[in-house]
């Protein structure tokens, strides 16, 4: 199966979109990458989804991506005696270690971390906005606050710290439960929620130890403030905007997305813009005209992949949501304004070999006017490479790896096939333009170029480029 577009689409799965038949469904619609939330799914369920999208795949023989996100740590308030108490602007109340329920003077903050990292000045966010204090005072034990602005606190509403760096781990116990839990089922991506400092990184890595990507996302504005060193770290970067609008200015949230998705770009790790994109289709069968521009944004800044929440995982319309961020992608892909501002936004490549292999392949493959360029990538590198230059030609990306196939499919305009590694240099380049054929990239008589690494099964060697032209039996001619 062979998309029209370039930029791919993640879909989480939930109670809308559970079984095989709806899962079948959404990768028919147009859905590259399924997401597993693991803030509400149990080991079971991650891996039966994990089992049947599996099934999926060897249906439609095409590699699938899985991600499973990490719930991360969630701070939350404790209870009130009546459940609730009213505030305005200007009402002071502590926070305090003390179990009991709260009232108008106090409420329990059931954890001590926050307490002791607090100073004042901090601001304090509750209810993802609703409720915005300020710290006046804090010895370490109790924080007394000051009401800024909002109306009503309630029990175990989530709190969000945008001034402070809490000393703690991006994983709470859950999570690493979770996450030895995903790389048993084989997810291909990890998502980490809540970084704030690249040590996060470090922490994660030891435990996955190269068996799935692991995606930052970026809705801290510790995050932020560590962009660049967060990317280095990260296999992929995800812009996470509902607690990034929550605990930053939301009218800066647009800017931060630019300068994240350029970053990533101009380093070649994959960015997927997240939340919100199409949220009115929980509910209703079309999307808002500002929802529609929203995704076209992203697919004009060149993202690997938009993604939808809670659209396709308790929506209504989870298919029709699909098809839709699909049609979005195509028209704007289409357009005649696309591919000048795809090329404005491109980067110079990177002083490597692997980075000037690409880029000449993406200029030869326009300047000529080839069918394709055909990639060979054990690692996955020759890959992303090739993709970070984004070029007006499709991308065909072989592997003899099912894990980095499957990883690939988040990564922009990669049509991902798994092939047995080339015996030598010649079946080389007949593997890759008898695949070409038969996936529909190219006709008898057009040509194609091929990157690869050699010696073959050498990985992050890219260095090799060869043009070939497709015989009349579909294999390559001289």
């Amino acid at each position: 199966m062979q998309r029209t577009r370039r930029v791919k689409i993640l879909a989480t799965l939930g109670p809308s979109s559970s079984t095989k038949e709806q899962i079948r469904n959404l990768f028919d619609a147009g859905a590259d990458i399924f997401r597993i939330n693991m803030s509400h799914s149990s080991h079971e369920t991650l891996a039966q989804l994990v089992s049947t999208i599996r099934e999926i795949e060897g249906d439609v023989e095409r590699p699938i991506g899985i991600l499973a996100d990490l719930q991360g740590p969630k701070h939350r308030l404790g209870k009130f005696k009546n459940d609730k108490i009213s505030v305005i602007s200007g009402d002071r109340i502590t926070f305090d270690s003390n179990p009991a329920p709260g009232d108008k003077s106090r409420v329990h903050l059931p954890h001590p971390e926050i307490l002791e990292a607090l100073s004042t000045g901090h601001r304090v966010i509750v209810d993802d906005g609703k409720v915005l204090l300020n710290t006046l005072e804090c010895d370490g034990k109790s924080a007394l606050l000051e009401v800024v602005s909002g109306k009503k606190l309630s029990n175990r509403k989530g709190v969000s710290l945008p001034d402070t760096d809490l000393p703690l781990s991006a994983m709470t116990d859950k999570d690493i439960a979770d996450l030895h839990a995903a790389l048993e089922v084989k997810a291909d991506w990890i998502a980490l929620s809540f970084v704030q400092r690249p040590a996060d990184l470090v922490a994660i890595r030891k435990i996955v130890r190269g068996r799935a990507g692991i995606m930052s996302k970026i809705e801290k504005p510790q995050a932020v403030a560590r962009l660049d060193e967060i990317i280095e770290l990260s296999d992929s970067v995800m812009v996470a905007r509902g607690d990034l609008g929550v605990e930053l200015p939301i009218e800066t949230v647009p800017g931060l997305q630019k300068r994240i998705v350029r970053a990533c770009r101009q380093t070649g790790k994959p960015v997927i813009v997240a939340t919100q994109m199409l949220e009115s289709m929980i509910n209703a069968a079309v999307p808002t005209r500002a929802e529609v521009s929203d995704v076209a944004t992203a697919v004009f800044e060149g993202v690997d992949a938009v993604m939808l929440s809670a659209e396709s995982a308790v929506g209504d319309y989870p298919v029709e949501a699909v098809s839709m961020m699909n049609s979005i992608a195509e028209q704007v892909e289409q357009d005649q304004t696309y591919s000048g501002i795809i090329t404005t936004q491109r980067s110079p490549p990177e002083p490597t070999g692997a980075d000037a292999i690409s880029a000449a392949s993406r200029q030869i493959v326009e300047t000529l006017d080839l069918s394709a360029i055909v990639c060979y990538t054990a690692s996955g590198t020759t890959g992303l490479r090739a993709a970070r230059e984004r070029p007006s030609k499709p991308i065909i990306a072989l592997s003899p790896v099912t894990a980095t196939a499957r990883r690939l499919a988040l990564v922009w305009g990669l049509h991902c096939v798994i092939t047995e590694d080339a015996r030598d240099l010649d079946d080389m380049v007949d593997r890759a333009c008898r695949i070409a054929h038969r996936e529909q990239f190219a006709n008898p008589g057009d040509r194609v170029i091929i990157i690869a690494g050699v010696p073959l099964r050498t990985p992050g060697s890219t260095n090799s480029l060869r043009i070939a032209y497709i015989s009349s039996d579909g294999q390559s001619g001289i």
